[in-house]
């Protein structure tokens, strides 16, 4: 019963912190509108400038290959630099004194985090759905059932749940919103990129290929892809026989679950001693 109790006790402060941050979140309608503006620059930046240059394996430089091939790489990308916000978030609670407060009320440990990366999970999943209303504009299309569609958003979602534990971390690391802002981006760009995201990887070096299939963020690229029915016939799952390329939605529920497992242990480790 006591464990029972604490546990409630918990989701109920997790679920205020959420609140509070989403409140907040409205009265400053500017944090969604730049989220939103950056991943649609993508779309329309890959889709119309490179769109026509980059070949894909049994489709040649096609536009709208491309777009199939595009979506679920600017999808994945857009859900995992929201680690960026939600730490500058975290760093400016931090610097306003705000951790301290909460740090001094009667609170579940680790509430304020939690809540925090729920308001965030919230935000990004506002950000994705206009950036699918985008793409289906642009010419985006899925080939499968509504199910199979929503599970690749939800493991999309997952993954950029996972990330978020790891700008909280940065967030309560560093003494400023800007140092976090540029520590949750530093890491992101290669790993965004030495990726299956924006082209083939049979075209990367042999030890580039490796590091990209068995990096989370392909995982998740080729699981949305194949759940949305955007596979395309010349480009083969793996080209190293990775394991993670070969059961991409298995793999991505490991990761996804393996980050937040540990990334919020070590946040909220690092929650209790921060100052």
């Amino acid at each position: 019963m006591p464990r029972r109790g604490a546990l409630t006790q918990s989701v109920r402060d997790s679920l205020v912190v959420a609140r509070r941050n989403l409140i907040r979140m409205t009265r400053i309608p500017e944090m969604i509108l730049f989220g939103v503006i950056q991943p649609v620059m993508f779309v329309v930046l890959f889709t119309y400038v490179f769109g026509g240059s980059i070949a894909i394996p049994g489709a040649g430089a096609s536009t709208s290959a491309y777009k199939e091939f595009l979506m679920a790489g600017i999808f994945a990308q857009t859900v995992t630099f929201a680690t960026a916000g939600a730490g500058a978030g975290i760093a400016d609670d931090m610097h306003k004194g705000l951790i301290d407060r909460f740090r001094s009320l009667p609170m579940a440990r680790g509430a304020v985090l939690t809540g925090r990366t729920l308001a965030d999970l919230v935000q990004t999943a506002i950000t994705l759905a206009v950036l699918a209303i985008v793409a289906l504009i642009v010419g985006w299309r899925t080939h499968e059932n509504l199910g199979s569609v929503l599970l690749g958003f939800a493991l999309l979602l997952l993954l950029g749940y996972a990330f978020t534990w790891i700008g909280a971390l940065i967030g309560l690391s560093v003494r400023t919103p800007e140092a976090a802002t540029s520590g949750g981006l530093i890491w992101l760009f290669p790993l965004t990129f030495i990726s299956n995201a924006f082209v083939p990887v049979n075209g990367m070096p042999t030890f580039l290929q490796y590091v990209a299939e068995w990096n989370p963020f392909s995982a998740t690229v080729a699981a949305a892809r194949e759940l949305f029915g955007n596979t395309i016939a010349g480009v083969p799952k793996s080209v190293t026989g990775a394991w993670p390329m070969e059961h991409p939605v298995w793999a991505t529920l490991i990761w996804s679950v393996l980050i937040i497992v540990v990334f919020r242990t070590l946040a909220v480790r690092k929650y209790r001693s921060a100052s």
